[in-house]
């Protein structure tokens, strides 16, 4: 069965860790081939999944405005669809999709369009897709990714920072957005936040799915740039993101 797991978030959260850890869950349990999707502006996903990029979409998107890029006769929709296969970063068992940053001025709306399509049909080679998204969750408003089965919303112990998540729950209601399941994720959590915590989160109308602990092991890795899929199965951030998924049934 395809599924489709979406993370967002504000900055700082962890949100692109759970991301890459979810990727690490699903390739070790036999749940593969996955496409990754890294729909941040601030893009980092490639690292921690050890995972080089050569173009990103929003490169791609940009090249269909100057008509000079285009190869002679070739429409717009057959240059899109041919970038990105080209953008694809393959790995073992993951791929990875890189949006990248703004698209700067003028009307996007026919190249993502075909981008939305094209995504669609590359989308059908993998059973799992997970997409690291921004916090604003603009690609997703874009409906460049359809049919959500399950959004994570990362959050700190903070009341503000479930505030924030609160405000992500508001948008995909007022966006419409389908998304079947939502639940939040409060990482660094430590013994006692959630009690104190747990007021607002109700009050937010959140579901928790539950807390990645905070991990030394995580730190260190970033520190040398090492690839979040190489940590042993024992981490801590390992095991807490595996309890929450396999709870979700994914």
């Amino acid at each position: 069965m395809k599924k489709h797991i979406a993370l967002a978030g504000k900055g700082g959260t962890g949100k692109t860790t759970f991301a890459a850890l979810t990727v690490g869950w699903l390739v070790k349990n036999g749940k593969k081939p996955v496409l990754a999707v890294d729909a941040d502006a601030n893009a980092n996903l490639n690292e921690a999944l050890g995972l080089p990029v050569s173009h990103t979409i929003s490169e791609i998107i940009s090249e269909t405005k100057e008509s000079k890029a285009l190869p002679a006769g070739m429409s717009k929709d057959q240059f899109i669809e041919y970038r990105l296969n080209a953008a694809l970063s393959e790995g073992k068992d993951v791929d990875l999709l890189v949006m990248g940053g703004p698209e700067g001025p003028g009307c996007y709306c026919f190249p993502n369009d075909l981008l939305r399509r094209h995504m669609e049909i590359l989308s059908r080679n993998y059973p799992y897709l997970v997409m690291d998204n921004e916090a604003g969750l603009e690609h997703l408003s874009r409906r460049v990714a359809r049919d959500v089965d399950v959004l994570f919303v990362t959050s700190d112990p903070t009341v503000r920072g479930i505030r924030s998540a609160g405000r992500v729950r508001a948008l995909v209601g007022a966006l419409r957005l389908d998304v079947r399941e939502m639940y939040l994720v409060v990482t660094r959590a430590r013994e006692g936040d959630l009690v104190a915590l747990m007021p607002e989160i109700e009050a937010q109308g959140l579901t928790l799915a539950g807390t990645v602990p905070f991990d030394p092991l995580v730190s260190e890795y970033d520190l040398k740039g090492r690839a979040l899929l190489e940590l042993p199965d024992d981490a801590p951030s390992v095991v807490a993101v595996g309890a929450i998924l396999e709870a979700r049934g994914i």
